[in-house]
Order: structure tokens, then C-alpha cells, then sequence
């Protein structure tokens, strides 16, 4: 009993995981969820229809029992009435029992055969209504598969934007920005450094200088030739 149990247990956990791996497999691949949908009705639909023409065999059976059992009542009936006129009572004993007899048999026909077609309607109800779900799992499927295909494909559609991203472009332009902006201060630096330098500063110092000089020996110059113009040489007679 120990091991029939464990056998029980392996079983339902093997089951678990074939449905859970079958449910994985389905949402991957909805079209084959969808079949097995599909096939699943149809074959149902197959039973059901092929249970609905039993009953409406069955049903076709007890009519023609029927019809048959009022035909015969009716024919005894008639010869009953002759019997009875003609003072055949011999005859007419033999008459009301089968009447009897025929009557209840068209009786429990007749509700037989009630039985019989609403067992047949509702059997023609159920497969018309297996059949429009049929109908409509059907469409459903063309229409759900559609759309994923559509939104696997803006999915592509997107994947390829986010793969054409300028986020890299613009991230290595800014470390370019940053190189050049870096080397500019750099030579900035060099050109500060070389003018605070002590070679650079005496030389603009002597520049300084000579312009000095310059400035007096200007000045002298002015001077002298305005002391010539003030005091011109005065000829001699």
C-alpha cells in the first residue's frame, strides 16, 4: 500500500511538471494553445454530434412506432364498430382487447415520443452551441495572434530604436569637449606660466627700458631744436 502511494505521488508530480512545462510552451506559443483549443472542441462537437444522430434516430424510431400502433388502433377500431353491428361478439371480444392493448401502446408512445424530441432538441441546441464556440474560438485565435504579431513586431521595432540610441555618440562627444577644453587650459597655463616667468618679466623689462631711453633722447631732440628756432645764428656783415 506504502509503494502504491508513492507510486500515486510520483505520478501527480510527474503530471504537475508535464502541465506547468505544456503551460510554458503554450505561452511561447500561443497558436499551438490555441489548436489544442480548437481540436479539443471539435472533437467534442464530434461526440456530441454523433450522440444528437442517436437520439434522433431514436426519435424517428418511436415516430414510426407510433404512426404504426395509431394505424393499427384505427383499423381495430373499424372492425370492432363492423363486429358490434354484425352481433360478431365473439369477434368483437378479441377487437376491444386488442384496441386495449394497442391504445396503451400508442399512449406510452406518445410519451416516449415527447421524451424523444426534447432530448433531441436539446442535443441539437448543445451542438449549434459547440459549434458557434467553435466559431468563435476560431476568429478569437485569428484576432489574438494577429496582435501579438503585432506587438512582437513594434517590440522588434523598438529593440532597433534602442539600438540606434545616440546616447554613446553624445557621451563620446562629451569626452572629446572635455579633451579639448582640457588641453586649451593647458596651454593657457603654459602661456600664464611663461609670463609670471623671471627670463620673461627682465625681458619686458628691458623692452621697458629702451622705450625710456627712446622717450628721453625724443625729448632731448625737441628740446634742442627749439632752442635753435628760439636763437637763430644772426649773419655777419
Amino acid at each position: 500500500m506504502a509503494e502504491i502511494g508513492i507510486f500515486q505521488r510520483l505520478a501527480n508530480l510527474w503530471r504537475g511538471f508535464l502541465s506547468i512545462w505544456i503551460s510554458n510552451v503554450e505561452k511561447e506559443h500561443p497558436e499551438i494553445a490555441y489548436e489544442n483549443a480548437i481540436n479539443s472542441m471539435v472533437e467534442k462537437y464530434s461526440k456530441l454530434k454523433a450522440a444528437t444522430a442517436a437520439i434522433i434516430r431514436r426519435r424517428e424510431d418511436i415516430d414510426e412506432r407510433l404512426k404504426k400502433a395509431q394505424k393499427e388502433l384505427a383499423q381495430t377500431e373499424a372492425e370492432l364498430n363492423v363486429a358490434v353491428e354484425t352481433n360478431q361478439d365473439d369477434l368483437a371480444v378479441v377487437l376491444i382487447q386488442r384496441k386495449n392493448a394497442l391504445a396503451t401502446d400508442v399512449a406510452e408512445l406518445t410519451g416516449d415520443m415527447g421524451t424523444a424530441s426534447k432530448d433531441a432538441d436539446a442535443a441539437k441546441t448543445s451542438l449549434l452551441g459547440v459549434q458557434s464556440e467553435i466559431k468563435k474560438l476560431k476568429s478569437e485565435r485569428d484576432v489574438m495572434l494577429a496582435r501579438m504579431q503585432s506587438a512582437q513586431a513594434r517590440l522588434r521595432i523598438q529593440e532597433q530604436l534602442d539600438g540606434l540610441s545616440v546616447d554613446a555618440e553624445v557621451k563620446a562627444l562629451d569626452n572629446v569637449r572635455e579633451h579639448i577644453k582640457t588641453t586649451i587650459a593647458a596651454a593657457n597655463l603654459g602661456q600664464e606660466l611663461q609670463a609670471s616667468s623671471l627670463d620673461t618679466r627682465l625681458a619686458a623689462l628691458k623692452m621697458q627700458a629702451g622705450d625710456v631711453q627712446a622717450k628721453q633722447q625724443l625729448a632731448e631732440l625737441k628740446a634742442k631744436r627749439a632752442a635753435q628756432q628760439a636763437n637763430p645764428p644772426q649773419k655777419t656783415m
